[in-house]
């Protein structure tokens, strides 16, 4: 059911006539029906950022949002001025349908930068979702495949807590993947009676553990939006702890499958890294790995080359993560392949047949730990990124 999943939402998705591809649902109407209308978001920190971006960041700088559209087709960035009046008049498009104000209307675009939206269509499309908006299940996997652009699958979630309340949410990324945030789009609801402050607090706790934490080609987008909405239908005023546990469960799952739907990936590689003097230390190493495209380049070809994942580690500043060279321990899928810095078991030992590659590096310099969900480089990627029309 997506983000229809949660009491108090309705939802729609329908073809407009934005997108390339003729026939693609390609617009989405998220309404939130209340009785509140709590909101809080996360943005890319991108300095580019559409013209969406920053319409909605100052819609939900007061913690209300009514409802919100997304369109894909088009990410209206590098637009300039006309381009935020685009997001203004679609806002004021959908204010006017739900007797709402525009500042309560979020905006979200995803495509290709640099092009304005045809803005008849995507009019026309606010009013064909409003028509077409429902809270059923159908509803809501319509709006989670109108916010596709290279996806293969639509990604959803589905979550309730022990008191009834519910968390349900959809998102689109699949390439331009790269923490801070990625190249997504992503609408979570509940029905909790919760404030905009706690929601805040939970969307970022999660966030960080999550979308923060992700990386298929290294590349941020100008675009990133993640919106979490209260409706506070269930009447259920949750445990803030199982609250937050539920939301970084939400952002958790939306994320692990971003990574399952990496552009053109044939393999999901889990980096692990423990043995760090601190969190911070073993996040930055294992965005190091993430980010070695020669490494994603060897793991396509089956290939566990542990010198790729050293010399990535090696990257890092002694600043950044005190380690010593010599202590450093990589499994690859169970396979102890460095040893002391140098080799251990012959790499040919990994079976590299699972979708899942499993790299736990181990520092021995402390007791911090962090994990990092990345994918390998295919040539099916740079196939669909020569050749993106959205």
């Amino acid at each position: 059911m997506s983000v229809t999943f949660a009491q108090g939402f309705s939802a729609a998705g329908v073809a407009a006539g934005i997108s390339a591809v003729e026939g693609k649902k390609d617009l989405a109407l998220v309404v939130n029906n209340g009785p509140l209308d709590a909101a809080a978001a996360v943005f890319t920190t991108n300095r580019f950022c559409a013209a969406p971006v920053q319409w909605s960041r100052a819609v939900v700088s007061d913690g209300h949002v009514k409802a919100v559209i997304l369109n894909s087709g088009g990410a209206n960035a590098c637009t300039g001025k006309p381009g935020y009046e685009q997001s203004r008049a679609t806002a004021e498009k959908i204010a006017g349908l739900l007797g709402a104000s525009a500042n309560d209307i979020a905006v979200c675009s995803t495509g290709l930068i640099g092009e304005l939206l045809p803005l008849d269509h995507v009019l026309a499309g606010a009013q064909a979702a409003f028509d077409a908006l429902s809270d059923g299940a159908e509803a809501g996997a319509d709006a989670s495949h109108a916010i596709m652009t290279t996806d293969t699958k639509p990604k959803t979630v589905e979550l309730e807590g022990s008191t009834g309340f519910r968390v349900g949410g959809m998102v689109k990324g699949s390439g331009m993947i790269a923490p801070q945030l990625a190249t997504m789009l992503c609408v979570i609801t509940t029905d909790a009676v919760v404030s905009a402050g706690q929601l805040q607090a939970a969307l970022n706790a999660g966030v960080e553990m999550s979308f923060n934490r992700i990386d298929v080609d290294g590349c941020m987008s100008t675009n990133d939006t993640v919106l979490l909405l209260a409706s506070g239908a269930s009447g259920v005023e949750p445990d803030p702890d199982e609250f937050n546990e539920l939301v970084a469960e939400a952002t958790a799952s939306l994320a692990r499958q971003i990574v399952g739907d990496g552009e053109g990936a044939s393999h999901d590689i889990r980096i692990a890294v423990t043995g760090a003097t601190t969190e911070d230390a073993a996040l930055a190493c294992g965005r190091a790995v993430a980010a070695s495209n020669l490494l994603k380049c060897a793991i396509a070809g089956n290939d566990p080359n542990w010198g790729r994942i050293l010399s990535s580690l090696g990257t890092v500043s002694p600043e950044d993560a005190p380690f010593e060279a010599e202590k450093v321990t990589v499994d690859v899928n169970g396979v102890r392949i460095c040893e002391n810095g140098g080799a251990g078991r012959d790499r040919s030992e990994v079976d590299m047949t699972p979708r899942e590659v499993h790299i736990d590096i181990d520092l021995n310099a402390g007791d911090a730990e962090a994990t990092v969900w990345t994918d390998d480089l295919t040539h099916e990627y740079v196939h669909i990124n020569a050749d993106y029309e959205s």
